[in-house]
């Protein structure tokens, strides 16, 4: 299948790259923390496996992420920044039927959108947990301390997988800390005011993000399914792409 890339201005004139293939019913996939569409959902074929199976797979960069701009300036990062760029890109796109799904940080900012007015068909909460969803502070703080010592850091610390990462991915650092603080906690009343068929699609050895059964069984339409893997090796699993078609597909 053909990928095609463009360019979307968000709300307040930040580029925002766009990549997408297939065509058919939207879905729109938000990928994780210090990641990119490429790694996540390109790289490893699972928007491939959507797009034969007849999808129409919308994958932005996010904001300070990938081939997106990663401005410098405090004021580019208000409150919930990747929500309001995410309600923008549906808003463009226009589209009478879509799902929405996202991985670890994707899943959070998924998660959150369920909570406003759009109105996806279904929804994928991957690589996440119920306790992913709150308690941002406690992962704020990991996260911009493996900024902070990303140059001094010694193999063995619990930051080096993170630095590692993000170093592989060329972020943007100054950009990234100013993403980071933008993150506001999302509450069990909140998950319980979802009404989408929600799908938690989680490895087996991942609690990165805390408990996916809990976070399904607080969903009044949540599902959930194990696939192979830890946090960082299940979204390279071909079974991501095979339980995400399963439900995408299913009469759920």
């Amino acid at each position: 299948m053909e990928l095609k890339s463009w360019d979307f201005s968000s709300f307040d004139g930040v580029k925002l790259k766009i990549h997408e293939t297939g065509q058919g019913k939207p879905v729109i996939l938000l990928h994780g923390l210090f990641s990119n569409a490429e790694t996540n959902w390109i790289k490893f074929g699972h928007a491939g496996s959507l797009a034969e199976a007849g999808f129409r797979v919308v994958m932005p960069d996010l904001r300070a992420h990938g081939q997106s701009e990663a401005p410098h300036d405090a004021n580019a990062y208000p409150d919930d920044v990747l929500i309001k760029d995410a309600l923008a890109l549906i808003d463009h796109l226009d589209m009478a039927e879509y799902d929405l799904g996202g991985f670890s940080l994707g899943a959070r900012t998924t998660a959150k959108l369920l909570t406003t007015d759009i109105a996806p068909g279904k929804a994928i909460l991957a690589g996440m947990g119920l306790e992913g969803l709150a308690g941002w502070d406690r992962r704020q703080g990991f996260f911009l301390k493996a900024i902070e010592i990303r140059d001094t850091a010694k193999r063995g610390d619990p930051h080096w997988m993170a630095i590692q990462f993000m170093k592989s991915q060329k972020i943007d650092t100054i950009a990234a800390a100013h993403l980071l603080k933008t993150f506001s906690d999302m509450q069990p009343e909140a998950i319980e005011t979802i009404t989408t068929p929600t799908l938690v699609l989680c490895g087996s050895e991942d609690r990165d993000n805390g408990d996916p059964e809990a976070l399904a069984n607080l969903l009044p339409h949540g599902h959930h399914i194990a696939v192979p893997g830890t946090h960082m090796s299940s979204v390279t699993k071909p079974e991501m792409a095979q339980e995400m078609l399963r439900f995408l597909s299913s009469d759920i």
